[in-house]
């Protein structure tokens, strides 16, 4: 009698002992979900930061080159026009000395 006493107790401890196992093994697994969660998250905020980031990076740049050509524009426009300025008084000139030829 008694050793069947101690058989079921044994069972009913191996049970409690499955039992917390099992709660165990489900709380694990929900903060192993929670943490993996959390890491997604902060994850996907450190890409968006990143791109944010690279964008405003590429602007900077984009505008820094935009003020650069501009400014190369400018020169190239006072090249032009002095050079064309100087063509035009020689052909003046000369349109005037044929004139006065005449």
């Amino acid at each position: 009698m008694e050793l069947i006493k101690q058989i079921k107790e044994a069972e009913a401890q191996a049970k409690e002992i499955i039992e917390q196992a099992k709660a165990d093994a489900a709380a694990i697994a929900a903060d192993s979900k929670r943490r993996q969660a959390e890491q997604m998250n902060i994850a996907q905020e450190e890409r968006k930061q990143a791109i944010e980031r690279a964008v405003s990076e590429a602007e900077a740049a984009g505008q820094s080159e935009v003020e650069d050509l501009k400014a190369r524009a400018a020169e190239e426009k006072q090249q032009l026009q002095a050079s064309a300025g100087a063509r035009i008084d020689r052909c003046a000139g000369r349109v005037m000395d044929y004139l006065r030829q005449m």
